[in-house]
C-alpha cells in the first residue's frame, strides 16, 4: 500500500468532494483509477468501510441516451454540487456504437469530445471544480496550421475553457504547445516514462542495461524529446532516424515517407527501445524495424502512449514471426482492440495507477512536481533490476 498516497486522506470526508464521471468509452479505466483512490482511502479509514454514510464509489454516475436521429443528450444521476470533479473522456474509443435511423454508428473522436461537452453542460456550473482527464488529445494531431487548414485542437481547448473546465490532463501530447490556445487554463502534459520502463523491465528480464548491449533510437525528429529522455536515464547512447516526404501529395490525411535515414552510432548486436506517441497503421514502424535489422540490430522493442493499429495485427504478428520486432509496449490509456490483448508481441503499460496519484495531488491542491519528474523512482528501479541481474 502506498503510505504516501493514504496520507492525503487526511479525513474522512475528504472521499465526499471527489467525483470521477466517465464518459462512454472511458469506463474501463475510470474504473480501475476508482479501485485504487477506494483502497488508498480505506487504508487511511477502515471503520469508513462499515459506514453506510460513506461512499462506496468515487464514481459519478451518468447516461448518454440518444435519440434513433442520432442526437444526444447526457442524463447525471446523482448530484455533484460542491464536487471536485475529473471527467474522463477517451475520444478514441471506436468501439462504443449508437443507433441512428435503424443503423449501428461508431462514435469518432468528434462524437467523444460532444459527449464531453454534454457532461460539462449537465453539470451546469454547480461543481467546485471541472477537471478533464483526455489522455489522447481530440484533434491532438492537428495542432497546427500549415495551409488553409483547421485548428481543431487549439479550437477544442479554447471552447471547453469556455464552458468553465479549470485544468486538462493529458499524456503526451503530440505538441503539447498547442497549450499556448489557453494560457489561462491549467494544463498538464504527462509523460509516462517510468510506468513504461517498469512494464519493459518485469516482462523482460535479459536486458543488459549499457552502451554497449543496448541503444534508444528515435523513430523521427519530432520524438527526440523523450527518447532523449530514456537515453539519458539508461546510460546509453541514442541514435534516430529522419524521414524523408513527399510534400507534393496526400495520402490518408499526411505526406507519404519517402525513405528513412538514420544517424547515429552502431546499432550492430544491441538491443534496441523505439519510443513514440502514436502508432497508427504502424507502417514507419515497421519499415524503421526493417532499417535497424538490416544494421545488425538483436532485437527491437517499441513503444507508443497510444496503440491504435488503423490497419489491423496481421503486419505485426508476421513481423514478430519473422523476429523484426520483439515486443510493442502500449498504454491502457486509450481503448485496445480485444485480440490485440492476446498477442505474445503485446506488453500492456498501465497507467490508471499514476492518474489516481495525479488525481488525489490536485484534489488537495498538493504539488505535482514529484509526480511529474519520476527520476527518482526510476533510478531505483534501474538499479533494483541491475542488481537482480548481477549487473550492479
Amino acid at each position: 500500500m502506498d503510505s504516501k498516497a493514504v496520507s492525503l486522506f487526511q479525513k474522512p470526508e475528504d472521499a465526499f468532494s471527489l467525483g470521477i464521471l466517465p464518459t462512454e468509452g472511458a469506463k474501463e479505466l475510470a474504473t480501475k483509477i476508482n479501485d485504487y483512490l477506494m483502497s488508498w482511502f480505506y487504508a487511511a479509514h477502515p471503520e469508513a468501510m462499515d459506514d453506510p454514510d460513506v461512499r462506496s464509489s468515487l464514481l459519478i454516475q451518468a447516461s448518454f441516451p440518444r435519440f434513433l436521429s442520432g442526437d444526444g443528450k447526457c442524463v447525471l444521476n446523482e448530484t455533484v454540487r460542491g464536487d471536485d470533479i475529473y471527467i474522463v473522456v477517451d475520444v478514441g474509443n471506436y468501439s462504443i456504437e449508437y443507433s441512428m435511423f435503424g443503423k449501428k454508428v461508431p462514435m469518432s473522436p468528434d462524437d467523444h469530445f460532444q459527449d464531453l461537452k454534454r457532461v460539462i453542460c449537465a453539470v451546469g456550473g454547480k461543481a467546485h471544480r471541472i477537471n478533464v482527464i483526455m489522455p489522447i488529445l481530440y484533434g491532438g494531431r492537428q495542432h497546427k496550421r500549415s495551409a488553409r487548414e483547421s485548428l481543431d485542437c487549439a479550437l477544442a481547448l479554447q471552447e471547453i475553457e469556455r464552458m468553465g473546465v479549470k485544468n486538462v490532463i493529458t499524456f503526451d501530447a503530440h505538441d503539447p504547445r498547442v497549450q499556448n490556445a489557453t494560457p489561462l487554463m491549467g494544463f498538464d502534459n504527462v509523460m509516462p516514462y517510468y510506468q513504461v520502463l517498469k512494464a519493459l523491465l518485469r516482462n523482460v528480464d535479459d536486458l543488459i542495461l549499457d552502451k554497449n548491449h543496448m541503444m534508444v533510437v528515435s523513430p523521427d525528429e519530432g520524438a527526440m524529446g523523450r527518447n532523449m529522455y530514456y537515453a539519458s536515464v539508461l546510460g546509453i547512447d541514442l541514435g534516430m532516424f529522419y524521414k524523408r516526404r513527399d510534400f507534393s501529395v496526400i495520402v490518408n490525411g499526411r505526406n507519404p515517407i519517402v525513405a528513412h535515414e538514420y544517424l547515429g552510432s552502431s546499432v550492430s548486436g544491441k538491443d534496441i527501445l523505439v519510443a513514440d506517441d502514436i502508432i497508427a497503421s504502424g507502417d514507419s514502424m515497421l519499415r524503421l524495424a526493417e532499417d535497424l535489422k538490416e544494421q545488425g540490430a538483436r532485437r527491437i522493442y517499441m513503444f507508443a502512449t497510444y496503440g491504435m493499429f488503423t490497419e489491423g495485427l496481421e503486419k505485426f504478428d508476421k513481423a514478430y514471426d519473422d523476429g523484426m520486432i520483439s515486443g510493442i509496449l502500449t498504454t491502457n490509456l486509450t481503448y485496445r482492440m480485444p485480440e490485440l490483448l492476446r498477442r505474445k508481441w503485446f506488453i500492456e503499460v498501465d497507467v490508471s495507477k499514476y492518474i489516481a496519484y495525479f488525481i488525489l495531488a490536485t484534489h488537495q491542491n498538493h504539488s505535482v512536481t514529484t509526480i511529474l519528474d519520476p527520476h527518482a523512482k526510476i533510478k531505483a528501479l534501474l538499479k533494483e533490476y541491475r542488481e537482480k541481474h548481477g549487473q550492479a
